[in-house]
């Protein structure tokens, strides 16, 4: 959907290097937990909240004792990235899981796949309105350095809640499109790893895919930017152990650690004149004279 408060600006010549992009890419997709906000670790509580929860009923039921759920590893996965229900599907599936599908309307404490998910939704909405949303450093300064520069920027996440995290972290004004877990829902488009919603995002905003950057802290992510055939491919690592070289095998054409690291690789520190070095050492050597002269 386009946002109304959205101005495309006019690109201008050679911005990208400004930006650690190469110069062909006209348009930023960014997905936004643990690209643009810090929310990610706000749903992996709320998943791993709603999944234990879940595994001790269940085991109470089948007698069989079930492992809880594993941030580091299970959130990684089977969940991150993934619409809500492929999430609640794919970690059941890890665990032979089987439930019924159920409505949209079902309560979260049945024993269906949208029940789970709806519990799921809760517990964030709870964290994000008890915590609040923190953007990282990078992001807006990032996402002003994208406007200045007349690049097109776009909101792509799985999340049915994206709007009102942007909203709340202060970056909704900044972005000009958004497809989001509604957007999936409406539309029937494919989760992550296809490149679904990058594309949407890419077509709305009026760029071809070959130039438009997709920007991704997930491997799901990282992979449909690379199927959807974009021009560029950012991987983000917030958590290291590996992480970096996991979003290299699956596609990322640049890993960072945050989105200030692109600015600051295109704005090196200048290194010292030769007059300022000289300058230096004589304010070094009078300096000296003076302590000598005390």
């Amino acid at each position: 959907m386009r946002l109304p408060f959205a101005r495309l600006r006019r690109r201008e010549t050679g911005a990208g290097a400004l930006l650690g992009l190469p110069p062909h890419i006209d348009a930023c997709l960014f997905d936004l937990d643990g690209v643009l906000t810090s929310t990610a670790e706000v749903h992996a509580r709320a998943w791993k909240e709603m999944f234990d929860g879940f595994l001790e009923n269940w085991a109470s039921r089948s007698g069989d004792p079930e492992e809880p759920f594993d941030i580091e590893r299970d959130y990684e996965s089977y969940v991150d990235g993934l619409p809500r229900l492929d999430g609640v599907r794919s970690f059941l599936a890890s665990r032979d899981i089987h439930l019924p599908e159920g409505t949209d309307g079902d309560p979260p404490s049945a024993l269906t796949v949208h029940a789970l998910g709806n519990r799921k939704n809760i517990l964030v909405l709870n964290k994000i309105t008890e915590d609040g949303v923190q953007p990282y450093p990078g992001s807006r300064p990032y996402l002003e350095a994208c406007a200045g520069a007349g690049k097109a920027r776009a909101l792509v996440s799985s999340s049915a809640n994206a709007g009102e995290v942007a909203r709340a972290s202060g970056l909704a004004d900044l972005l000009q499109v958004r497809v989001d877990g509604e957007t999936i829902a409406q539309r029937g488009l494919a989760g992550k790893p296809a490149p679904d919603t990058f594309l949407a995002a890419a077509r709305e905003l009026g760029v071809p895919p070959e130039r438009a950057a997709v920007f991704e802290d997930a491997e799901a992510g990282v992979a449909a930017g690379r199927a959807g055939g974009f021009g560029y491919v950012v991987g983000l690592d917030r958590v290291g152990h590996g992480h970096a070289d996991a979003l290299r095998a699956h596609g990322a054409d640049v890993v960072v650690t945050d989105l200030g690291d692109l600015l600051a690789d295109a704005y090196p520190p200048p290194p010292p004149s030769t007059t300022d070095a000289a300058g230096g050492r004589a304010r070094g050597r009078a300096a000296s004279r003076a302590g000598r002269g005390r």
